[in-house]
């Protein structure tokens, strides 16, 4: 496709925050452009874009250790009912979140004191009480629980791109679903190049996670890893059973600090329990690496291990079936994502250690903002 007159902002990415951000610069007014993929039919034979949103479970919540994260957390879930609203999908299950770790081991403590001061609801239980109010743990001695019932629970990351896609469309927002394959800049513009031709546009939000670094062709000294997470699937009595199960974060050292997903149906028309938490730090150095990574199907020895720590902590377990997911995720250096400009006409939004779904509508707004020529005070290191 070509066009004949140059798009003002395109974004490229259309996963959770560049959905995100189409959304909202089209809500404002302007005229933008989506550009990327549909989730691909069958990852193995796929030889085009990755991404990790490709699953129906990730826990939200409003606490994190960082005040960046808690900010972003609690003003994109302020937003969900605006979402589905605006696309009729519903994403997110209110089924709350459970905060659990031994008490003399882990810093848990500080999760009660940081939601006291920031105002986010949060119930406090210890040993037996962590028991009696969560039955379905298997071991409660010395552990110390923080429960927060309200604003939180589990999105479908799937079904919220679909929303923001949906959404940005009805707000004027151009999809187009290809890949972009490179990007260059000129005085005049930017030239996004796909399979079936170029597009212009005057400024462009790059907000491809994993893939942004070489689809610019260079580094910014961020590390995309690979991760593995496991489902397992529950038949119908066990699926009652954990019927009222949270989504939890384990509190540990890395390798033993898994978060759990409950029981959630999925588009197989299955329930699974979903269970990450990766201890190995797996790097994807180039494209070819993310696409052999995600055709792999994940690690079956970090998916064994995972088995194992899902059974020390649902008590009596019993599944059917397990599944192995491979993902990926991008660090850097500073515990903030990338949000800001690289030129006068390119600006980026990736980079966010495995912390975006939840909170992808407030970064992609972010993103948004940054394209816009709007300096972010909150996101300096």
């Amino acid at each position: 496709m070509s066009t004949n007159q140059a798009i003002r902002l395109a974004v490229i990415g259309r996963g959770l925050i560049g959905s995100a951000a189409a959304r909202h610069l089209s809500k404002m007014g302007h005229d933008v452009a989506l550009i990327g993929p549909d989730e691909p039919a069958d990852l193995s034979r796929h030889g085009g874009v990755f991404g990790s949103h490709y699953d129906a479970g990730r826990i939200t919540r409003s606490y994190d250790p960082g005040p960046f994260w808690r900010q972003a957390n609690r003003a994109a879930i302020s937003r969900y009912g605006e979402i589905s609203a605006e696309s009729g999908v519903e994403f997110y299950r209110e089924a709350g979140a459970l905060h659990v770790g031994h008490s003399e081991t882990t810093d848990v403590a500080s999760i009660g004191s940081i939601c006291a001061e920031d105002g986010i609801l949060c119930e406090a239980y210890h040993d037996a009480g962590l028991a009696e109010r969560f039955p379905f743990l298997k071991s409660t001695a010395g552990m110390q629980g923080y429960f927060e019932p309200r604003n939180a629970g589990y999105i479908s990351p799937r079904r919220l791109v679909r929303a923001q896609t949906i959404a940005a469309e009805r707000a004027g927002t151009r999809i187009i679903d290809e890949p972009a394959l490179g990007i260059s800049e000129s005085g005049s513009g930017v030239t996004i190049r796909t399979r079936s031709g170029s597009i212009e546009a005057e400024r462009v939000l790059v907000a491809a996670g994993g893939h942004t670094q070489s689809l610019l062709g260079r580094s910014l000294g961020f590390t995309v890893y690979g991760r593995t997470a496991a489902l397992f699937r529950l038949g119908a009595a066990e699926t009652q059973r954990l019927a009222e199960m949270p989504s939890m974060r384990c509190l540990g050292p890395k390798g033993d600090n898994p978060y759990i997903l409950p029981p959630i149906s999925y588009p197989d028309g299955q329930t699974w329990l979903k269970l990450g938490g990766d201890p190995v730090d797996l790097p994807l150095d180039s494209e070819a690496d993310i696409k052999d990574w995600f055709r792999s199907g994940g690690s079956i020895e970090v998916a064994d291990r995972l088995q194992g720590q899902i059974l020390d902590r649902i008590r009596d377990l019993a599944f059917e079936e397990r599944r192995v997911v491979p993902c990926m995720t991008t660090f850097g250096d500073s515990g903030l994502p990338c949000i800001g400009p690289l030129s006068e006409r390119v600006t980026v939004a990736f980079c966010c250690y495995g912390k975006s779904a939840k909170c992808s509508d407030e970064l992609g707004r972010l993103g948004g903002m940054a394209l816009l020529g709007e300096v972010r005070a909150e996101l300096a290191p």
